[in-house]
């Protein structure tokens, strides 16, 4: 479904690190700690981002992105994972690695005129809404349904929950039952301006972890939906979420594998200077031993994901891949920050020590963007069928 883009260049790619590192050093390192007790990221912050070029950057130029190569985009993530930064990076990743690409794919011209210039430009930010209460990964369950009101529109009734960006969002992708009597096949999807009446947001939920990134409940009541806001097929929702996931999928692995890096960065730091028995705790057998585990167990994966994201960018990306990539990069992920907070020993459970926030903000990533139960039933369904 992506668009083949050419390699990045190693020196343009350095220096868009580098601008990356600057707006995060700049404008979130000083407020971070306030948002994650806030509990939400203030919608400045994105104006300011997408004033750098940090949103949709691989989306086309005519559209209002930069059309820069796909390494662009995944390296927003993975330095302000390595830093920790992990609500922004759900937030923004939502915005620009998801719901972005939908509209772009799946969305007449349009629709891609009416929302991705401003989704650009930090004016319009962007939700997906799947999960209901009561469903969790199993999509094909949903109820929100889209019943036809008899004049080419339709009745939007239902809520979601677990909607990343849910507070902020300007346009909300929802997934819809339009024939609950068609399984998969019934499933349509829409786009929901945040204004709709009937439209509402319930509370901004609580995590363990990424307190920053805004979760929200949402309810839909008797909202009325034009045959303009059907994004795709009707009917086709369920197979448009498979086309895109994968894609879901490897900017999870990205920022997983990145966030594990940053953890292990810090975990030598650490027991470089820290002191026990006389003597640093780096110099310890064990500390030793582990730091290499740990660092082994990021290359290799890192080595998977290289290969991946040059497969995305080809075009030749499939779900299988994708299940492979999420499930082995956030065990990972999990396994290494895990091991770090260890070493940190007491002080690894102190909030004041960023670790901790490591350790609770990784935990997420083996539940969203599919359990990894799920991801091993798509693998295994691969090799054995059902």
């Amino acid at each position: 479904m992506n668009a083949f883009h050419a390699p990045a260049d190693d020196a343009d790619l350095t220096a868009w690190r580098d601008t990356v590192l600057r707006f995060l050093g700049d404008e979130v390192e000083p407020h971070y700690a306030q948002w994650e007790r806030d509990g939400i990221i203030p919608k400045t912050l994105y104006r300011k981002a997408a004033e750098t070029g940090l949103l949709c950057v691989d989306l086309p130029e005519e559209y209002g992105g930069i059309g820069a190569p796909f390494e662009y985009s995944c390296a927003v993530a993975e330095e302000a994972s390595r830093l920790g930064y992990m609500s922004l990076v759900s937030n923004f990743m939502m915005h620009s690695d998801i719901v972005a690409p939908y509209i772009l794919h799946l969305g007449t011209e349009a629709q891609k005129r009416k929302y991705l210039p401003r989704m650009a430009r930090g004016e319009c930010f962007g939700a997906l809404a799947m999960t209901e209460p009561g469903t969790g990964s199993d999509l094909q369950a949903i109820k929100t349904s889209a019943t036809p009101d008899g004049h080419g529109g339709y009745r939007l009734n239902g809520s979601k929950t677990f909607i990343t960006n849910g507070q902020h969002a300007g346009v909300v992708i929802v997934a819809a039952k339009t024939d609950p009597k068609a399984g998969g096949k019934g499933m349509t999807l829409f786009l929901l301006d945040g204004d709709k009446p009937g439209f509402k947001r319930g509370r901004n939920l609580e995590k363990i972890g990424m307190h920053a990134a805004d979760t929200s409940e949402l309810f839909f009541d008797d909202v009325h939906l034009s045959e303009d806001d059907v994004l795709g097929r009707i009917g086709g929702g369920f197979g448009h979420l498979i086309d895109e996931l994968p894609r879901e999928r490897l900017m999870l692995a990205v920022s997983a594998v990145a966030h594990a890096e940053g953890a292990l960065e810090r975990t030598i730091e650490y027991v470089t200077q820290r002191k026990a028995f006389g003597s640093t705790v780096a110099s310890f057998q064990n500390t030793r031993f582990e730091l290499a585990k740990i660092k082994t167990d990021i290359e290799v994966h890192r080595a998977y994901y290289e290969k991946c994201r040059q497969l995305y960018a080809e075009g030749r990306f499939d779900v299988t891949s994708a299940a492979i990539i999420k499930l082995a990069t956030s065990e990972m992920e999990n396994r290494v920050v895990d091991a770090c907070l260890q070493l940190f020993g007491g002080y690894g459970y102190m909030a004041e020590y960023p670790i901790s926030r490591y350790w609770t903000d990784a935990r997420i990533q083996r539940i969203y963007g599919g359990t990894n139960e799920i991801m091993k039933e798509v693998i295994a369904r691969s090799l054995v069928g059902r």
